[in-house]
């Protein structure tokens, strides 16, 4: 299902500079490698290692932070918005 990927002015530059990308995913985790497998960089700077949501990456689906829903294995529906937000730090 076509789904779309919002992404931060910092990831900006690996996708020539468009703010969204469309994808066909189910899960969030899918989406982000969909936008991988187009625009190589991007999972690096999402995802650790081991696969595993970066700490300082926040990914929000319909306004819900899916550390709170079911993390990167989160079932998106068709249309929805999955945004990739760095998190904010500071004093």
């Amino acid at each position: 299902m076509s789904v779309t990927v919002r992404l931060p002015s910092q990831l900006r530059t690996l996708v020539g500079g468009a703010g969204e990308v469309p994808v066909e995913a189910v899960t969030v985790r899918e989406a982000i490698l969909a936008v991988d497998a187009t625009y190589p960089g991007i999972a690096f700077r999402v995802l650790d290692d081991r696969g595993a949501l970066r700490r300082f990456v926040n990914v929000f689906v319909a306004d819900e932070d899916v550390r709170f829903l079911d993390g990167l294995d989160t079932v998106l529906e068709a249309g929805q918005t999955v945004s990739l937000v760095p998190a904010v730090a500071g004093g």
